[in-house]
């Protein structure tokens, strides 16, 4: 196989979408190890634990959301004050313990999404969808985001409970009426399945590869 050069492929990637890019981590070619020993500090400089009862766990809730690829998704997720965690996976499918060759030609009928662990003392629910989640995509485009197309790009909020779905119906609306939007709102709100964790190597990928494809930003 014929090496393309590294120009030559950094142009590609944004034509190509996330299905076409997405590779799992391949071991150095020379041989070496990717394995580096790690300084260990001594025990007087390890931090105080935050989990003391002194100091009690920030309240959670979970919000699941898909809109098309989901690194690009995370990497805006992952940096909204509140968002304690972020998960990338796949969930409203049929398929029992998909994996990603399942999943990107639709056949298993999962969307690509990200659970996001919040504290909603510091991030509201509605405000996760309104201002964030709804600005991200474009949840006009039924079964596409920029150059991905299939169901498993599709928009969709995927509710734990019913206090979420009423949250979420009346956000939707609200961003139907605010004329942000010209074409209609297609994002489903449906009830949650089971969420399946995606390969590590999707696990937070634009941190791990910068100049990496995504189709998502804030409008």
């Amino acid at each position: 196989m014929k090496l393309i050069p590294t120009v030559l492929m950094l142009w590609l990637v944004p034509l190509l979408g996330c299905a076409q890019t997405a590779q799992p981590p391949q071991p150095p070619s020379n041989g070496a190890t990717t394995d580096q020993v790690t300084p260990q500090p001594s025990p007087q400089a390890e931090p105080p634990s935050h989990d003391t009862p002194t100091s009690p766990p920030a309240q959670q809730e979970v919000a699941i959301l898909a809109g098309g690829c989901f690194w690009g998704m995370e990497q805006i997720l992952r940096q909204i004050p509140g968002v304690l965690d972020t998960e990338v996976g796949y969930t409203g499918g049929h398929m029992l313990q998909p994996r990603y060759e399942d999943t990107h030609h639709g056949k298993s009928g999962h969307a690509e999404a990200v659970r996001v662990t919040f504290d909603p003392t510091r991030l509201t629910y509605a405000t996760l969808l309104e201002d964030w989640f709804f600005r991200m995509h474009d949840p006009t485009t039924l079964n596409r985001q920029g150059n991905d197309i299939g169901t498993q790009y599709r928009s969709a909020i995927f509710v734990l409970n019913e206090a979420q779905r009423t949250t979420a119906e009346q956000v939707k609306q609200r961003v139907a009426a605010s004329g942000k939007w010209s074409d209609p709102i297609v994002t489903q709100v449906v009830k949650a399945g089971h969420f399946w964790k995606a390969e590590d190597y999707h696990q937070d990928y634009l941190v791990k590869h910068p100049s990496g494809y995504t189709c998502h930003y804030l409008r």
